[in-house]
């Protein structure tokens, strides 16, 4: 599996991005696919997961701020970003876990909010 991410980029407080994530596909669904998140000397962070249902977990930190979504038949995950925070600012990376728990990555995205 292969996980290509877009969208990130340099946006002001308050701003939005969406990020969007094309998998290869994974022979072994149904599939979480979700976006983590790391700023250096700390642990990489859960954002936001979808299940293949549609069944959605949030951070508390992007509760009412962040919204994951995924359309199957093209195989991407999205995550729309609004309100923008400064403590936003991290590398993003979009995450595909199959049926039988193995965890793949893609290179990450920056994202940067200036305040």
């Amino acid at each position: 599996v292969q996980l290509q991410a877009s969208g990130g980029g340099l946006v002001e407080a308050g701003g939005s991005l969406r990020l969007s994530c094309v998998s290869s596909g994974s022979i072994f669904s149904p599939n979480t696919r979700g976006w983590y998140r790391q700023v250096p000397g700390k642990q990489r962070e859960l954002v936001a997961t979808i299940t293949s249902g549609g069944n959605t977990n949030y951070a508390d930190s992007v509760k009412g701020r962040f919204t994951i979504s995924r359309d199957n038949v093209k195989n991407t995950v999205y995550l729309q970003m609004n309100t923008l925070k400064p403590e936003d600012t991290a590398v993003y990376y979009c995450n595909e876990r199959d049926f039988y728990g193995m965890d793949y990555w893609g290179k990450g995205t920056q994202v940067t909010v200036s305040s």
